[in-house]
């Protein structure tokens, strides 16, 4: 029993691993929708 929580927790961690590399080394394309977004006056002190 305790070589399959030791397999499972090895599992867990590589899994983890694997996934914080393919986050840091993913290329995600920035948006190319134009957004335009009118603020009015009140909101900036004078």
């Amino acid at each position: 029993m305790r070589r399959l929580f030791l397999f499972l927790f090895l599992l867990v961690i590589v899994l983890g691993a694997a996934g914080a590399v393919f986050v840091a080394t993913w290329d995600i394309p920035p948006p190319t929708k134009e957004t335009r977004k009118v603020v009015p006056d009140e909101r900036f002190p004078r």
